[in-house]
């Protein structure tokens, strides 16, 4: 079972038709849902078998005079499932600690014997990215890249979003612009290793075709609390079912949470 970070987060969302007046971008919190040093590790699971390791890290650094977040994901095939597809993925993105757009974005991909490489520079003054691969391309105005998504859905303000609004994103993945919609779901609490927790549920809209039935399915549990983190993924995929991210240990989180930095 080949899964990769971009799979499991967000790359294959693609925006439906719906009535403009339903898609809106809400305010975020200030950066206090995170900060350097945290870092999130997840389990991909099917039934009983464990495919892979997810990890983001977080840290800061300076980019071309400013202090930034310097966030990096990895996801790589562990036991059986490496020993078949050998699949070993990063996302870095560099981005901004106050607006969360990202500067800078490297994509460095080995599955078995294919390895991609590429590096990414947004710029904000003309709406531009120069991509090492493919040249210069015009975007849309704060767009994000693969990994600045996760942590600016953790900035969302929920309190201002009722069930059913769709957040919208625009974001830049392997030299191709996706516009995608998220629909909130309301609340729900749901049982994990660290015992009961209360969330928010969001339902990315995925692409129905080779890989999923329905455009509901996959869903995004995050915590309802000051860090908001991604703590479950269930994607419901053609033939194989349900295949589940879970948090398995976190470390230097932002706020006092159930998970007392638990590894």
């Amino acid at each position: 079972m080949k899964i990769r970070v971009g799979l499991l987060f967000i790359f294959l969302f693609k925006i439906l038709n719906v009535d403009a007046q339903e898609i809106f971008t809400p305010p975020v919190k200030a950066s206090q849902a995170f900060i350097k040093g945290e870092k999130l590790t997840y389990q991909i699971k099917y039934k009983f078998i464990v495919g892979g390791i997810t990890t983001f890290s977080l840290n800061e650094t300076i980019y071309e005079g400013e202090k930034v977040f310097h966030a990096l994901a990895t996801g790589q095939t562990t036991g059986l499932a490496n020993t078949i597809y050998g699949v070993k993925d990063s996302y870095e993105s560099w981005f901004d600690k106050e607006t969360n757009l990202p500067y800078k974005s490297v994509r460095d991909i080995h599955e078995g014997n294919y390895k991609k490489y590429n590096e990414v520079i947004f710029n904000r003054e003309n709406n531009t990215v120069n991509s090492k691969l493919s040249g210069i391309h015009s975007v849309p105005a704060k767009i994000l890249d693969l990994t600045s998504t996760f942590y600016y859905l953790r900035r969302v303000d929920f309190s201002k979003v009722n069930d059913g609004d769709v957040i919208f994103v625009n974001m830049y993945f392997s030299d191709e612009i996706f516009p995608f919609r998220i629909i909130y779901s309301g609340k729900e609490t749901i049982k994990t290793k660290f015992g009961k927790i209360e969330c928010h549920k969001i339902k990315p809209v995925v692409e129905v075709g080779r890989i999923f039935k329905k455009p509901d399915d996959l869903t995004i549990w995050l915590t309802d609390d000051d860090n908001c983190i991604p703590v479950q993924v269930r994607m419901n995929i053609r033939v194989v079912g349900a295949v589940y991210l879970k948090l398995i240990s976190t470390e230097n989180t932002a706020n006092n949470s159930i998970f007392l930095n638990q590894n």
